[in-house]
């Protein structure tokens, strides 16, 4: 049993070695703040040893042993302290390595290069592996993203300033025809001025409303909506424009189908894929418009024209801002139907995404088919 005066004793010796260790390590770490895992590591294993060391020696020391037997404790743990830096070091060398191949990915992800996952000492720097590739995969989709939206806003870009400049220079050349008094009918061109102001308005209303799809700032105003309503609003709204292209709105019966949604932004879509079936319909064809609910708390909106179908090639284009199908850019005035800057299917997949739904188009004979598909009651929470 070891006296109580021989264990503070024993306590104390070894509190102060620790103590003094701990505080050369303390400061060499300091030191050495900006070096390699490596010396850190070996600074951390030594300071372990020497705390141990320290205290044995002196209180060996204080046994009063001989000579012969403090000289073996002392090889004893210079031998023990050799073999832990030699561990140390051979482990320092393999997380310095790691170190290095996780900076040259981390440099690779930084150049844009995909990487794969790969192996390495540790659950730790293994699990930081697989999450630098996968982020390296994600910034890749994410770089195609930008590319292409980039590229479909130059595009569009392009496409708004050729269509802008038509409307505006014909605007300009009969203000100046009414101005130097030279308009042979100035009636007629009081109406055209007004056709191609309606054309303009047409176009920043569409563009105002895709900043706001495209940005994320489109505020829906969600409550129950009556598809019968809008759909019946938008035939009556649209019949003269359809009646003076010869073009017949057939409106099948969609019953009492009531969803969750901001009626104006879902009378927008109704209006433009409308307008579009009109625009692209030949004179005495029909346009029917339908409606269904789905099995899975949905409802299906279709409106089928005989415009005589898309290309295949293009069907993944055609709801991309700006796209038209036509090989003129140039905005028909024909009538009061202004041709609009392409934006008006963009603008219907983004209110319907909006309300987490879905719009696809297909050919069917003689023309193609729009389907919309809104949840009834999902988009309560989108």
């Amino acid at each position: 049993m070891i006296a109580l005066s021989d264990f503070v004793t024993i306590l104390l010796t070894a509190v102060a070695a620790a103590a003094v260790v701990a505080f050369i390590a303390g400061v060499a770490l300091r030191l050495a703040r900006h070096q390699s895992m490596l010396w850190r590591l070996l600074i951390v294993v030594a300071a372990t040893v020497a705390s141990i060391a320290a205290a044995t020696i002196a209180i060996a020391a204080q046994m009063y042993i001989s000579d012969h037997d403090l000289l073996v404790l002392c090889w004893v743990i210079g031998v023990g302290a050799a073999v832990s830096l030699a561990g140390a070091a051979v482990i320092g060398v393999g997380i310095t390595r790691t170190g290095a191949r996780l900076r040259s990915t981390a440099r690779a992800i930084g150049e844009g290069r995909i990487v794969l996952p790969e192996d390495h000492d540790g659950l730790e720097f293994a699990a930081l592996a697989r999450e630098l590739a996968e982020t390296s995969q994600r910034l890749a989709r994410s770089r195609e993203e930008v590319a292409t939206l980039d590229e479909s806003r130059r595009r569009l870009v392009a496409w708004i300033s050729h269509d802008l400049r038509t409307p505006l220079a014909a605007l300009r050349a009969m203000a100046e025809s009414l101005e130097d008094g030279v308009a042979e009918e100035p009636a007629r061109y009081h109406r055209q001025i007004r056709v191609q102001a309606e054309t303009l308005a047409s176009m920043v209303d569409d563009l105002f409303e895709l900043s706001k799809i495209q940005s994320g700032t489109l505020s829906l105003n969600m409550g129950p909506v009556s598809l019968f309503d809008l759909v019946s609003d938008a035939v009556a709204d649209l019949h003269p424009v359809a009646a003076s292209r010869s073009v017949t709105l057939k409106e099948s019966s969609t019953g009492n189908l009531t969803l969750f949604g901001d009626a104006r932004e879902l009378s927008r879509v109704i209006d433009n894929l409308l307008m579009n079936a009109i625009r692209h319909s030949p004179a005495d064809s029909e346009i029917l418009i339908s409606a269904r609910e789905t099995e899975d708390e949905h409802v299906a909106l279709s409106i089928v024209d005989a415009g005589g179908g898309i290309p295949e090639e293009d069907l993944g284009k055609i709801f991309d801002a700006g796209w038209r199908g036509t090989p003129s850019r140039t905005p028909s005035t024909a009538s009061d139907m202004a041709a609009g800057a392409g934006l008006g299917l963009a603008i219907v997949a983004g209110i319907v995404e909006a309300h987490a739904g879905g719009v696809t188009v297909r050919n069917v004979p003689g023309g193609c088919r729009f389907d919309v598909t809104l949840p009834r009651f999902g988009a309560r929470t989108a």
